[in-house]
């Protein structure tokens, strides 16, 4: 019996049958998951699931940068006044 590394649900796998690098899907959280290692069986999620929180956080960091702008030009007017 082998547990999806990102919610620890049941999964539901041939574990004599996997070889490392084969992939499967989460039933219950949809994960992407890696065959590692065959022994023991362990699992880890796939880096595209990584990926996109990558490219959240990237598009988190160009709000920021966009609103201290903002603020840097508001300050200048308020300087020039």
């Amino acid at each position: 019996m082998i547990n999806c590394p990102m919610c620890d649900a049941v999964l539901d796998v041939e574990e004599d049958e996997m070889d490392e690098g084969d992939a499967l899907t989460c039933e219950e959280c949809g994960a992407n998951l890696t065959v590692v290692s065959t022994s023991p069986l362990e699992l880890e999620a796939d880096d595209d699931d990584d990926e996109d929180e990558d490219e959240d956080e990237s598009d988190l960091d160009f709000d920021e940068d966009e609103d201290d702008e903002e603020d840097e030009e508001e300050e200048e007017e308020e300087d020039w006044h």
